[in-house]
This record gives structure tokens, C-alpha cells and sequence, in this order.
């Protein structure tokens, strides 16, 4: 009999106390988890283009420094003749359709937001067998790292974002 009382008398102030935790997360706490960094320890293909960084005044690819409006080809970077996604056109994608072997995707970064582009554009470049990928400029560096870590044949038209930066 004295035992039970003794277990209900422990079950009674057990109920009562809260479950206690070695360590409560603080904000400080809360903020280092939500940064990511990335490190590339060893690249698995030196010659697979990878978007580093942006800022407004252009980009790092693959170590490189590139001002201004860039297409990151398959094995080159080059200068975009490009002022803003207005001035992409059928003249201006020419490029992506030349190459050899022929790219899957193209994505186009323009810029601060997504914008739309001529769906006569949009068509021409489905119509050679190239699907177009348009987002902001942040959004389309990370699509296209990530293509290209998936091994497809991609490539991107990229026009800096303003007033922003992003370096990994």
C-alpha cells in the first residue's frame, strides 16, 4: 500500500513539472541556421562553367570576372550585347542556336524581376528544339549551376540585377 502511494505521489509531481531541455535556441541561434554558404571543396569537371557570384555591375563564373549582360556558354563566357530584357530578341538568341552541340535549355536572367518576353521568341527557340527558362537574375544563376551539376547541356543569357549582390 505504501508503495502505490509513493508511485501516485511521483506520478503527481512528475505531471506538474515541464519536460526540461539542456539547451533553448535563442535568435542569434535561429539566424545561423538559416544562412548557406557553399564551398567547392574540388571541382568534378574543370571544364562545367559554375556561377559564383553576382552584383550589379556583373558576374563570377568559374573564377572569372565578367562585367555586364554575359551568355555563359557550355565551354566559353562571353559578353551579351544585351541593355535590358527588352532587347532580347530573335537577333539576340541567335547565339544559342548556333552552338554546337545544340544547348537543352537556355535560361535567361532579366534581371531584378521576371519579365515577359515575345512569345514569337519564346516559340522560335522551342521550335529548334531549345526549351527557355526565364526568371529573375538570382533565381536563373541557381537554376543554371544546378543544371549544369546535373550534367545537361545548358546554357544562360544573364543580365545583372541592380542595386543587389550575392557572392558564394
Amino acid at each position: 500500500m505504501a508503495r502505490r502511494r509513493e508511485r501516485s505521489r511521483r506520478r503527481r509531481q512528475g505531471a506538474s513539472q515541464a519536460p526540461c531541455r539542456a539547451h533553448r535556441l535563442t535568435p542569434a541561434d535561429d539566424e545561423l541556421y538559416q544562412r548557406t554558404r557553399v564551398t567547392v571543396l574540388e571541382r568534378e569537371s574543370p571544364n562545367t562553367m559554375f556561377i559564383e557570384g553576382y552584383t550589379s555591375r556583373g558576374f563570377t563564373v568559374s573564377g572569372d570576372l565578367v562585367v555586364g549582360p554575359c551568355a555563359i556558354l557550355p565551354r566559353a563566357i562571353l559578353q551579351w550585347n544585351v541593355g535590358s530584357y527588352r532587347d532580347i530578341s530573335h537577333e539576340s538568341l541567335s547565339l544559342f542556336r548556333l552552338l554546337e552541340p545544340q544547348i537543352e535549355i537556355l535560361v535567361l536572367g532579366t534581371g531584378d524581376r521576371v519579365e515577359r518576353l515575345h512569345p514569337a521568341v519564346l516559340k522560335q527557340m522551342r521550335e529548334c528544339g531549345i526549351a527557355v527558362e526565364v526568371q529573375d537574375t538570382p533565381n536563373a544563376c541557381a537554376t543554371f549551376n544546378f543544371l549544369t551539376s546535373e550534367k545537361r547541356v545548358a546554357a544562360a543569357g544573364l543580365i545583372p540585377p541592380r542595386g543587389t549582390y550575392m557572392g558564394m
